[in-house]
């Protein structure tokens, strides 16, 4: 959508390239009316959204076309890097599933970048054991970062991580934290309250005791101290979230990777859904047709349709990320003089936030709870999208931001059963998943 013609142009080329890489031959197996008909770049005019909930989508399981890429090529490392990439090879595994080459950018907030970063963390960690450091040094970190890399890449993640994540080698140093070396990290910190704390984490209620990340921050704060008082330093937040690096690292060290990726990922999603990850356009095209009093109710919500459109061109979110967008885009409104709620008149839902999946208009919506990418020799690329909670978008009132989930006397619109930590309730409600697969890169081009 972005870009115009010439923009489309080029991503149709692309497409032709990987679905020659892909054996598209496989992929025409499938009906032709799942992939859906392009939505047009430009102009005044999108089809409206249906009013009642979409059907359910009959997921895609044609044969995979990543059978002839699943072996792994052999990655060229530096050889001085301390990390032990065998020791971590499920967790690597993952990270390169999560961040597959085509679907990494649209991932990349709710995923791919969050898994990169706590494999990252706990390479560092588990290295520490034997390097006795919680950070490497610049030239290290450079060689261990482009390693790492080459690793993901070998097993098919997206070559390019470095900036879709924005990941740079300083990430992997102490950056201004004054401790690294773990004898004195231990000798700073309450280490077995830390591990009371972190060792295991309640992935739903966390965000909300903050039982474990009061205990970095804690922990952060502690070693933050052997600079002295840093009450009127400026870069003091800088400091401690250096720090709270270091906690995390050591903290991986003391637990199994598949146990320090749940916890990092548990921690790391706390942040993720306290925001909304998409950039918004300019909406002035859709104030000067819906500010005020609004005359031509169709010419209004044809221009929040196109809106919408650019915005599903961007990444998968999560419901609650959802709620955030919505209420963001909602107040950029209001201050153009937008007063009536065009999420109700126009039925915008929640749903329309996030990239859309097949014909229907139905958005991905991914849980609020970590998940990940799974790989499948017969299902291809699969991960889970909630299609059936047809949730109204809520119009915000006051200029005020949503309220949080953690408030338990505001309502707010029910999410699905993932977000409250329901999760065994799906199949009892008949609630209708939809495995993404591959050809879903059809959809996306």
């Amino acid at each position: 959508m972005r870009g115009g013609f010439s923009t489309n142009l080029i991503k149709f080329q692309f497409l032709s390239s990987v679905l020659l890489l892909y054996y598209v031959s496989e992929l025409y197996s499938a009906p032709l009316s799942y992939f859906g008909d392009p939505v047009p770049d430009g102009g005044d005019f999108i089809p409206m959204s249906p009013k009642g909930a979409p059907q359910p989508l009959i997921p895609f399981l044609a044969p995979s076309p990543l059978t002839p890429f699943t072996n792994s090529t052999i990655p060229k490392l530096s050889g001085v890097c301390p990390f032990n990439f065998t020791a971590a090879d499920s967790i690597l595994g993952i990270t390169a599933t999560d961040c597959f080459t085509a679907f990494a950018p649209y991932l990349a907030n709710v995923v791919c970048c969050p898994q990169l970063h706590a494999t990252l963390v706990i390479l560092i960690g588990q290295s520490s054991k034997d390097t006795m450091l919680l950070a490497l040094n610049e030239t290290l970190s450079k060689q261990c970062l482009s390693d790492v890399n080459q690793v993901l890449a070998s097993q098919g993640a997206n070559d390019n991580l470095q900036e879709i994540c924005k990941v740079r080698a300083s990430n992997l140093t102490e950056g201004s934290c004054p401790v690294k070396d773990v004898s004195e990290f231990e000798t700073t910190v309450d280490t077995s309250k830390l591990l009371t704390y972190c060792q295991k984490i309640d992935l739903v209620s966390e965000c909300c005791s903050q039982t474990c990340q009061n205990a970095v921050s804690e922990a952060a704060r502690n070693i933050s101290s052997k600079l002295g008082d840093l009450t009127d330093v400026p870069q003091l937040s800088d400091i401690v979230e250096d720090c709270q690096s270091i906690v995390l690292r050591w903290l991986a060290s003391k637990l199994n990777p598949s146990r320090a990726k749940e916890v990092m990922r548990g921690l790391s999603n706390c942040n993720i859904n306290k925001v909304c990850p998409l950039a918004f356009p300019d909406t002035r095209h859709v104030s000067k047709k819906c500010a005020n009093l609004i005359n031509n109710h169709t010419v209004c919500c044809s221009a929040i349709e196109n809106y919408m459109s650019h915005l599903q061109n961007q990444s998968f979110i999560t419901n609650l990320q959802a709620l955030n967008c919505a209420a963001s885009l909602g107040m950029k409104l209001q201050r153009e003089n937008v007063t009536t709620n065009v999420y109700n008149l126009c039925h915008v839902s929640l749903k329309q936030f996030s990239v859309q999946a097949g014909t229907q208009e139905s958005g991905c919506l991914l849980q609020s709870l970590p998940s990940d990418v799974t790989f499948d020799k017969t299902s291809g690329i699969t991960f889970l999208c909630d299609l059936n909670d047809n949730i109204p978008a809520p119009w915000p009132s006051a200029l005020q931001l949503p309220a949080s989930s953690c408030n338990k006397t505001v309502n707010i619109p029910a999410l699905p059963a993932a977000a409250s930590g329901e999760i065994g309730r799906h199949i009892k409600h008949h609630r209708n998943y939809l495995l993404m697969v591959l050809s879903f890169v059809l959809v996306l081009y």
